[in-house]
């Protein structure tokens, strides 16, 4: 990890307190100033203030907050907190036959074949679960972006797990030391933590230069060369 990096690291653990999405808004706004200069696509959970945004130039795309700081960008649900939401409705015994369902849902290669997946999925559990699908059909508009990158591009932005993976090793610090002598101490120890997780950033994505070029030709003009 280069200086900068962590320079940028440790500027974004001192200068935000994020505990909600008014502040995500607010940071946002602020790195839209010179430090994340573009941003094509978010992948995002209800719980961070996902919802239709007014300056959204279409009447379906979510944006939410994050459109005040970056208009251009297009909000994703992040798929495995969608399915998750659906399966807290099912039994036991018939999670994994529903989870398999749900993929035909989401592995569709169309939008059109991926809404007939789920009217297909809702009529078959619909009985036995009436409420288990109701989120698919209120949040279409935010799980159907998705349709429009292939494969290997829907597995680089397919979930928030990576952030989540970040955020569990915050958790683990704050389970080890519950107290802290000062918030100069918490930060140190919220940077060495995010240092130690980026360590684990170097793998690389299988099929970037796949992806890349197609991300290149969808978002013309806003990726490096």
């Amino acid at each position: 990890m280069t200086e900068g990096k962590r320079n940028i690291i440790q500027g974004l653990l001192q200068e935000y307190n994020i505990e909600s999405a008014a502040d995500i808004q607010e940071a946002l706004k602020d790195l839209s100033g010179g430090t994340i200069k573009e941003m094509m696509e978010a992948e995002m959970d209800e719980h961070l203030g996902y919802e239709k945004s007014e300056r959204s130039d279409s009447d379906d795309a979510r944006n939410g907050y994050i459109a005040a700081a970056y208009p251009q960008t297009e909000s994703q649900r992040c798929i495995v907190h969608q399915v998750r939401n659906t399966l807290k409705y099912v039994s036991d015994k018939d999670r994994k036959a529903f989870a398999n369902d749900l993929k035909m849902i989401y592995n569709a290669p169309s939008e059109q074949e991926g809404r007939e997946a789920l009217d297909e999925v809702t009529e078959k559990w619909q009985e036995k679960y009436p409420r288990a699908m109701k989120r698919w059909y209120d949040n279409w508009d935010a799980v159907s972006p998705i349709f429009k990158f292939s494969k290997d591009v829907r597995t680089v932005i397919y979930t928030t797990n990576a952030i989540e993976s970040l955020n569990s090793t915050y958790r683990r610090l704050n389970s080890q030391r519950s107290v802290f002598p000062s918030d100069t101490a918490l930060l140190k120890a919220l940077y060495l933590s995010t240092f130690e997780a980026t360590k684990k950033w170097t793998m690389p994505i299988h099929n970037w230069g796949k992806v890349y070029g197609e991300l290149a030709i969808m978002y013309d003009g806003r990726l490096p060369d």
